[in-house]
């Protein structure tokens, strides 16, 4: 760590946060991915939509430039896609307790457990496209399960 780092490494980590090791993608969720969704999910869902397209657009520029930066692909350095997937996971849901909790739980399910076709995106898609498309897949299926599950659970 003792490196001097390139701003395109410090957004993709979001500040640090990829350098936690061994969690850094569920500590990246907690600390910036619910924060953000608080201040989004104040305004409508295509506002929301479009903060997460811009987000998806930095992540995948910033990713591909941190992948060449370190020399490996997709490096648990990089971040900015669990921030992106869950802000995904989290458009059109009320900002409330259970929906956050609802949200990350089913996103990191999600991200981690990569069911089909997220792990084919996660195996195939390379440079920062591969490293944003997995989790913006997760946050597609976290949401759409999310919305079901409050929805029975009258939330």
């Amino acid at each position: 760590m003792g490196k001097t780092r390139s701003i395109n490494f410090r957004i993709a980590s979001i500040f640090g946060l990829g350098e936690v090791r061994g969690w850094a993608g569920t500590v990246a969720t907690l600390i910036a991915g619910i924060p953000c969704f608080i201040v989004a999910g104040r305004f409508s869902w295509q506002v929301q939509l479009t903060v997460c397209i811009v987000v998806s657009a930095i992540g995948w520029y910033v990713s591909e430039k941190t992948e060449m930066e370190l020399g490996r692909s997709d490096p648990g350095e990089i971040v900015i896609d669990e921030l992106c997937g869950y802000l995904v996971a989290m458009v059109g849901h009320s900002v409330s307790f259970p929906s956050i909790l609802t949200g990350f739980f089913l996103f990191r399910l999600f991200d981690i457990w990569k069911p089909w076709p997220i792990r084919l995106v996660d195996r195939k898609l390379k440079g920062g496209i591969g490293v944003m498309g997995d989790d913006i897949l997760a946050g597609i299926y976290a949401n759409v399960l999310g919305l079901i599950v409050l929805k029975l659970l009258n939330y």
